[in-house]
């Protein structure tokens, strides 16, 4: 987005120390696949036939991806707009010259983008860019899922819990909220596959969905065990070979001696490649602050997770991306 600069944008760039949150946005800057992303949106976008002309849809775009990686709630992200010049750098926003979108501006576009199917659209794009440039593959494939806590209040309208969310035991702790179930690529690490589901659905109920079908391995936790044996996987992955990872006290019984040793190797090998899916959990979870959902119902808090973990993605091949 070319953009001329305004006297205090001038003056702010002039400035000697580049912050993190600088930084980052001129990554992403760089990392974004602008074009393709329009695209996308454009032939849903409103036209300004009616009624005062619509903002420009690179700016909502850029501006939905601000409130993504800093977990703003419309409100908040209208008010970090209005106090951060970084942010309104990147959204090509000069208060000089024109305003902050407000909060219903905001939701209007994110309404649009989960009515249009769009957020799962994007996903789908960043990844078509990213193996384009090689750095997705597709022969391999990590499941795994991860809680995201809901509120578990009742002191609202309703004066109920969100009904499609559940609770379910981890550990020795109860969970409240929803999972997102995840295929990752197993040489890159990088997200192919979401689905959400109340915390309550069992991990492997979801593993024939978390492949792309492409793969000749899938490697998956102990929580996974038999599911080679699953109707609908070997109705439709029947040629996928599944390395599970087997179950601590199974290996801690076995007998000291060399079949012990060999089987620790192996389970470490294992858990090398699983590791991966811990990158994109980690970058959701703790660089974007996405713990616990925003919103009521499982079809708006999936649409986001989407967007979440395709811009996660960008930060996990960044480095690939800008070399």
């Amino acid at each position: 987005m070319e953009r001329q600069m305004s006297f205090a944008q001038s003056e702010y760039a002039r400035k000697k120390k580049i912050t993190r949150r600088e930084k980052f946005l001129g990554e992403m800057e760089k990392v974004v696949p602008w074009p393709r992303l329009l695209g996308l949106i454009e032939p849903h976008y409103p036209k300004g036939e009616r009624g005062r002309p619509p903002i420009g849809i690179e700016r909502m775009l850029r501006i939905y991806f601000l409130q993504q990686w800093y977990t703003l709630a419309d409100e908040a992200l209208e008010d970090a707009l209005y106090d951060s010049q970084a942010l309104r750098t990147f959204a090509g926003i000069d208060l000089g010259m024109e305003s902050v979108p407000d909060a219903t501006t905001l939701l209007n576009f994110r309404h649009l983008l989960e009515e249009k199917d769009l957020t799962k659209a994007i996903l789908t794009e960043i990844n078509a860019h990213l193996g384009e440039r090689h750095l997705l593959m597709r022969e391999g494939t990590i499941v795994d899922a991860t809680i995201i806590a809901a509120p578990p209040s009742t002191k609202n309208a309703g004066k109920e819990r969100d009904p499609e969310m559940h609770q379910t035991k981890k550990g020795n702790e109860w969970h409240f909220g929803m999972k997102a179930h995840v295929g990752v690529d197993a040489a890159s690490g990088l997200v192919h596959t979401v689905i959400g589901t109340a915390a309550n659905v069992s991990d492997i109920q979801c593993a024939s969905q978390a492949l792309h079908g492409e793969e000749k391995a899938a490697y998956a936790d102990a929580g996974y065990t038999g599911v080679e044996k699953r109707p609908e996987v070997v109705a439709e992955h029947a040629d996928t070979q599944w390395i599970v990872a087997a179950k601590r006290g199974k290996v801690k019984a076995l007998p000291e001696g060399l079949i012990k040793e060999l089987t620790q190797k192996l389970e470490r090998l294992k858990a090398q490649v699983r590791a991966k899916v811990e990158h994109p959990f980690h970058v959701v979870k703790n660089l974007f602050g996405f713990r616990k959902v925003r919103y009521r119902g499982l079809a708006k808090n999936t649409a986001q997770l989407h967007v979440l973990f395709a811009l996660a993605n960008l930060v996990i091949a960044k480095r690939n991306l800008l070399a």
